[in-house]
């Protein structure tokens, strides 16, 4: 291991989880919500039965253990801090693999994913789809260190992730993600095409085609149509952080209740559940995602993030193609997620589509909620690039 690379291990203190629940039990709650449903935010009832098990029930220790079990390192790169996990594969010829996550997810998102894909023999996979696996945190996410300065949007963290594969001995590799992780692994793509094997995008962004709207396919109006929904409907969170990130910043930071409703109301609204999280997700899985925010005080460093980069992402695939993608492209489509492109949309972006599949089931978070189908799609796609 190189030495600039450093061995990370989790140990919060007592202090700060005593802290957190004394804030959720002093927490000023509003009165309840005037409708029966989530149109005007998270209801009242669910967030206050969802705190109270974070206060009283919820094991952070267990998932510390999870986290650490698992090997962790920090790096500086550009001048910040870099937390990642490093899981290499026993299997000799494995392919390195960086993992990406966005908002208001975390590395936690790829816990259940780690093991498949690293050491695919002893679940039930076969030694040719292994990867080493890179799973780095985000600056101003996680366990990295926040950005003090203006300028870490989506190129730059690229440009960091190329510097970590390299620094970690690895000549070729892959590249996934979603949300955030969509755009920083297209632009490694970009960025790096002489190492980068292929890129594997939950969803690829692409922007509609007008050259289509006149011979629209089912699929493609509903995708214009959820577009429109979340722009009228959904956005709030985005405008905020893209505009004022301080200043929800604050109340993040501060307040625990805040923090659950601010990212749950996401969490419901993203992932495939049938408007019921539990469906996906356990109160333990939301809860361990949370703590990632919560613990290191990253509400406003994250949201930072939408400043630097939101309005030239949302472009690319809610406005028009500007660029192209010419490294091969492995693209998954999960029912829930949103934007969901069609590959005639796609394909005037990305010049190289190797695998273009729209599983059955699944959402935004598609390795934290279905995460058999998530390996599945990585595995297929890799096997037309090694």
């Amino acid at each position: 291991m190189p030495a600039a690379v450093t061995p990370f291990h989790l140990d919060v203190p007592e202090s700060s989880l005593r802290d957190l629940r004394e804030r959720l039990a002093r927490t000023r709650w509003p009165e309840p919500e005037t409708v029966d449903d989530w149109s005007q935010g998270v209801p009242l009832g669910y967030l206050q039965e969802l705190c109270r098990y974070w206060a009283e029930r919820y094991d952070w220790r267990a998932t510390e253990r999870r986290l650490n079990a698992l090997p962790q390192y920090r790096t500086t790169i550009d001048g910040l801090g870099v937390h990642f996990l490093h899981v290499r594969s026993p299997h000799e010829d494995a392919l390195p693999l960086v993992l990406t996550h966005g908002w208001p997810g975390s590395v936690v998102e790829f816990l259940k994913v780690v093991g498949p894909l690293t050491d695919p023999t002893a679940h039930g996979g076969e030694a040719r789809d292994a990867f080493h696996v890179v799973c780095p945190s985000l600056p101003g996410y996680g366990f990295s260190d926040k950005p003090s300065g203006r300028g870490w949007g989506v190129e730059r963290i690229a440009a960091a992730w190329i510097t970590l594969m390299a620094r970690l001995g690895y000549d070729r590799y892959g590249a996934q993600g979603g949300d955030w992780g969509t755009s920083i692994t297209t632009c490694v793509g970009q960025q790096d095409p002489g190492h980068v094997a292929g890129i594997h995008l939950t969803p690829p962004l692409a922007a509609p085609d007008p050259a289509t709207f006149d011979d629209l396919t089912p699929a493609e109006r509903s995708a214009l149509d959820a577009l429109e929904h979340s722009r009228e409907w959904e956005d709030g969170y985005s405008l905020e952080q893209s505009t004022k990130p301080q200043t929800i910043g604050y109340g993040l930071v501060d307040s625990p209740a805040l923090l659950c409703a601010w990212i749950v109301e996401k969490f419901r609204s993203w992932t495939d559940c049938d408007g019921h999280l539990e469906n996906v997700l356990t109160r333990d899985e939301l809860l361990d995602n949370l703590m990632l925010y919560w613990l290191p005080g990253t509400g406003a460093s994250a949201a930072r993030l939408y400043w630097e980069s939101f309005k030239q992402v949302q472009r690319r695939f809610a406005g028009a193609t500007t660029d192209v993608v010419t490294v091969p492209t492995g693209c998954s489509i999960f029912p829930g997620e949103n934007p969901r492109p069609s590959r005639r949309w796609a394909e005037r972006r990305f010049t190289d589509i190797r695998h273009w599949n729209e599983p059955d089931r699944g959402g935004h978070f598609a390795a934290f909620e279905q995460p058999e189908l998530f390996v599945d799609e990585v595995r297929t796609f890799f096997r037309l690039v090694r």
